[in-house]
């Protein structure tokens, strides 16, 4: 089953490259930013719940679903980008093994413990 979700979230990365080949945007635009939704992560700064928030805030594919979807219908071409960096972001992520984050521990999350203990 593990790989058929890793598979599965492959299949959306892909999906997201293939989205933001509809922009017009260059190539380069989409590697240097796909790393960006890390951000959430500074949150952690502040203690693991918030960090927990702000990194699933910007990990969940269904706001980043709205937000691209937003962008497509009503805000234009910059918002339909931030939703593809963070839906394409967001899938990479899973590809890996790192998923969205329980309160208590970075390393917990909703895929299971990463890293080695």
């Amino acid at each position: 089953m593990k790989t058929t979700l890793k598979l599965e979230e492959l299949a959306q990365f892909f999906f997201g490259i293939f989205l933001f080949s509809q922009l017009a945007y260059e190539w380069w635009v989409f590697p240097a930013l796909l790393l960006l939704p890390d951000v959430g992560m500074l949150g952690y700064l502040m203690n693991p719940k918030i960090g927990a928030m702000t990194y699933n805030l910007f990990h969940h594919k269904g706001i980043a679903l709205a937000i691209l979807m937003m962008g497509m219908l009503y805000w234009g071409d910059f918002y339909t980008l931030v939703g593809i960096i963070l839906f394409s972001h967001a899938a990479m992520d899973r590809v890996f093994g790192y998923g969205l984050k329980y309160e208590d521990d970075f390393k917990n999350t909703h895929l299971g413990r990463i890293g080695k203990d």
